[in-house]
């Protein structure tokens, strides 16, 4: 199991930016992907934003052109820049893993509220 902690989240009004960040204990150079998903209240977890070993990436088409992922294989970090926030981004954001024995981590979450 890999431990991820994400941070980041905060409230933001609509309009705004904020880049959430999730530090993890291994290397990700050896992840076969890591991604993003979001759980609006009352709604089921969806995929926000992956990227796979190889660099490529799939972005929910909510927040296409809005949302980018990356890494810093240095720091072991994954990053979501967030651009353009709308109230339809409010939810707990969830990092995950999927390492190279195709075994799946998740990380605490971080709140983001974005307020109209």
């Amino acid at each position: 199991q890999v431990h991820l902690v994400e941070s980041g989240g905060e409230v933001v009004q609509a309009g705004g930016s904020l880049r959430l960040s999730c530090a993890a204990s291994g290397k990700i150079v050896s992840f076969r992907a890591m991604g993003w998903y979001r759980q609006a209240p009352g709604k089921q977890r969806e995929l926000v934003a992956r990227i796979a070993s190889g660099s490529s990436t799939v972005y929910a088409t909510s927040v296409r052109g809005r949302f980018t992922i990356s890494t810093d294989n240095a720091k072991n970090t994954l990053y979501l820049q967030m651009n353009s926030l709308k109230s339809d981004d409010t939810g707990v954001y969830y990092c995950n893993v999927v390492d190279g024995s195709y075994s799946n981590s998740w990380g605490q979450g971080t709140q983001v509220t974005v307020s109209s």
